[in-house]
C-alpha cells in the first residue's frame, strides 16, 4: 500500500491541483457567468508568488497569501466590465483576459523569464499542504453557498429578473464570485509554483482553459462534487489509458462527447438527479399505499 502511494503521489497532487482549479471555475459558473478566467487567474498567482519569492526574497507562505489577495482583486476589477456581457461574449472576453496574462509573462523577459520560464523556485509545497489547502477551499465553499450569499447567486443563475424583482443585485453577486474565484485560481496557481521548481509559460494556457472547462462539464457544474469528479477523472485517464497511449486524447474526446450527448448534467449532476427522483418517487409510492394498508386492517 505504501508503494502504490509513493508511486502515485505525484498524479494525486495533480489531481489536488487541478480539483481546486475546477472549483475556481465552478464559483463562477453556479452564478450564471460563463468565464474562463480561472488560467489567467492562475498564472497571476503562481508567477506573482514566484517572483516575491525568488526575486525579492518573501517567504513562500506570504507570497501566497499575497497572490491570494492579489487574485481576490483581480477578480473584482474584471467583475466590473464583464457586469454588461453576458453568455458567449463573458466567455471571448475572459478568454481574452487569459491572452492578456499570457502575453504578459512572454513579453516581460526581464520579470517572468520569458520564453525561457521562471527558475529557482523553492520546492516547499507537499501533498499534505495540498490537501489542506484543497479542504480549507471546499469549506470555504460550502459555507458560501450554504449562505443567504449563496442562495441568492443561486436565484441569479436562474433568473436575473427575478433576482432584480427580489432586490438582489446581479452585478454584487457575480463580483462576489468572480472574487472568490480569481482567489482560489491565483491560491492554487501558486500552490503549484511552489511544487516544482520552475514555471513555463505554457503552463497556464489555452490547454488549462479547456482542461477546466471540461472538469466541469464531466462532473457537472451544480453539486461541489461535480467538478472534483471530473478533474479526477480526467486527470487520471492518461495513466488508466496508457497501453492505449497512441489513442489517448481520442479517448479523452469521445468521453466528453458521450457525457455531453447522454449525460448533459455531467456524471456527478446526472447520478444525483436520478437518486433524488427515486427518492420522491418511494415516497409518493409509500403515500399511496399507506392508505390502502390501514383501511384493510380489521
Amino acid at each position: 500500500m505504501i508503494d502504490f502511494f509513493t508511486a502515485y503521489r505525484p498524479l494525486f497532487e495533480f489531481m489536488i491541483l487541478h480539483a481546486g482549479y475546477a472549483l475556481s471555475q465552478y464559483v463562477v459558473l453556479r452564478t450564471g457567468v460563463f468565464s474562463v478566467a480561472t488560467a489567467g487567474f492562475a498564472a497571476v498567482g503562481g508567477y506573482g508568488a514566484a517572483i516575491l519569492t525568488v526575486t525579492y526574497r518573501f517567504p513562500p507562505l506570504a507570497s501566497i497569501l499575497i497572490a491570494l489577495v492579489a487574485g481576490c482583486a483581480l477578480g473584482l476589477l474584471l467583475a466590473v466590465p464583464l457586469a454588461r456581457l453576458r453568455g458567449v461574449y463573458q466567455a471571448i472576453a475572459t478568454l481574452a483576459f487569459v491572452q492578456v496574462v499570457l502575453s504578459l509573462n512572454f513579453f516581460l523577459e526581464g520579470v517572468t523569464g520569458g520564453a525561457n520560464g521562471f527558475n529557482g523556485i523553492p520546492k516547499v509545497v507537499e501533498l499534505h499542504h495540498l490537501a489542506l489547502a484543497f479542504v480549507a477551499v471546499g469549506y470555504v465553499i460550502l459555507s458560501w453557498r450554504s449562505s443567504r450569499l449563496g442562495r441568492s447567486a443561486n436565484v441569479v443563475r436562474e433568473n436575473e429578473a427575478v433576482a432584480a424583482s427580489l432586490g438582489i443585485s446581479a452585478i454584487r453577486q457575480q463580483s462576489i464570485a468572480f472574487a472568490l474565484s480569481g482567489a482560489i485560481g491565483a491560491l492554487f496557481g501558486s500552490l503549484e509554483a511552489f511544487h516544482g521548481y520552475a514555471l513555463d509559460p505554457n503552463q497556464f494556457g489555452f490547454h488549462l482553459v479547456v482542461a477546466v472547462l471540461s472538469y466541469v462539464v464531466l462532473g457537472g457544474r451544480r453539486s461541489l462534487w461535480g467538478p472534483i469528479a471530473g478533474a479526477v477523472i480526467l486527470v487520471s485517464l492518461p495513466e488508466i489509458a496508457r497501453p492505449l497511449a497512441e489513442y489517448r486524447m481520442l479517448i479523452y474526446g469521445a468521453l466528453l462527447i458521450v457525457v455531453i450527448g447522454y449525460l448533459p448534467r455531467g456524471v456527478v449532476d446526472s447520478a444525483l438527479h436520478y437518486l433524488h427522483h427515486r427518492r420522491v418517487g418511494r415516497a409518493a409510492q409509500a403515500s399511496r399505499v399507506s392508505p390502502g394498508t390501514s383501511e384493510a386492517r380489521p
